[in-house]
């Protein structure tokens, strides 16, 4: 079963975006040392302990201090841009780095609706979704859906596509052009069976995919002792109480404490259902249960550890019992 990461550059309080970047860096080198897959940064705006706003930059940075390792964006909220100038921008990665770059593309706004408005998004924009994907796609292929206009950078990079979702949605957009699935179920587990289900069922073979391939996310904390990975659990459950109920106010420990025991705190509790925690044999049996529940072909783990130094642990613990061999 391949593994690979999903990095959210988190800014930990008291440390700048350079921190973070740095973290990223150290991150994808250890995944790479490791035998991890790919590393994959996600497109989210306004959030303050969030670094990845603008994954392709982050890309292109990560990728100048790794070797092999594939890096790619799970994912571009493809409503926030213009086709053209994602295909410009991967394009332009995948001639510095080949055969190293993945797109995923998600029709979220990746934050909240004022967010959204000073986006200058267009609210009906995730309607045009599947047809900004054939766009982006044509631009890739060099088979332009649009007379006249090519991307250049990109134009026959032929950069992979991943539909991302949580929703039937993505998962019957992605059936019907033959790409392969990634289903967001770290943070947003109710569809993930139906949708796979649905994918599986309606997948069309396509240029660039033979058959169906899924790719499922899930949080790890993996520590030493089953004490210390709880810790961990305990301490990024309290950073999305600031996260998502304060939006960035500072709560005490007893606060979000009782923020989480609330009917709303549950909804916190929710979205992290898929959650191996605890030492690494523990998180080996979860994970490859978690696999077969999800019907997947590869898991994408956010190592959700609140410092680097954990999560570079629970990289190499995950590493050592899954039986990882470097490229």
């Amino acid at each position: 079963m391949p593994l690979s990461i999903l990095d959210l550059a988190i800014i930990a309080k008291g440390e700048t975006p350079r921190d973070a970047f740095d973290h990223s860096v150290a991150v994808a080198r250890r995944a790479e040392e490791r035998g991890y897959r790919r590393v994959w940064y996600a497109e989210h705006h306004n959030m303050r302990s969030v670094g990845s706003s603008a994954p392709a930059v982050l890309i292109a940075h990560v990728a100048a201090h790794t070797s092999t390792i594939r890096l790619g964006a799970g994912g571009i909220m493809l409503p926030n841009h213009a086709p053209l100038t994602i295909a410009e921008q991967f394009g332009t990665l995948e001639s510095l780095h080949p055969g190293r770059i993945d797109l995923g593309l998600g029709r979220a706004p990746g934050s909240d609706q004022t967010t959204r408005r000073a986006l200058r998004r267009d609210a009906r924009a995730a309607e045009s979704f599947p047809g900004d994907v054939r766009e982006l796609q044509g631009y890739l292929t060099g088979e332009t859906t649009i007379a006249g206009v090519h991307a250049t950078p990109g134009h026959g990079t032929n950069v992979p596509l991943y539909i991302l979702g949580s929703s039937l949605f993505g998962a019957g957009l992605a059936a019907r052009m033959g790409l392969p699935y990634a289903f967001a179920s770290h943070f947003s587990p109710e569809a993930l069976l139906p949708a796979v289900d649905l994918y599986r069922r309606e997948f069309e073979p396509s240029a660039q995919l033979a058959e169906p391939y899924v790719i499922a996310g899930v949080n790890v904390y993996a520590a030493d002792t089953d004490d210390e990975a709880h810790a961990q659990l305990v301490r990024v459950s309290r950073t999305r109480v600031s996260l998502f109920v304060g939006r960035g106010r500072t709560f005490t420990d007893d606060e979000a404490d009782a923020v989480l025991a609330s009917p709303q705190g549950q909804a916190i509790a929710q979205m992290m259902r898929y959650s191996a925690v605890g030492p690494a044999a523990t998180v080996k049996e979860y994970l490859d249960a978690f696999a077969e529940h999800a019907d997947a072909d590869e898991l994408i783990v956010n190592h959700a550890a609140p410092t680097v130094e954990g999560r570079l642990h629970s990289i190499d613990l995950v590493a050592d019992v899954s039986g990882l061999v470097p490229a």
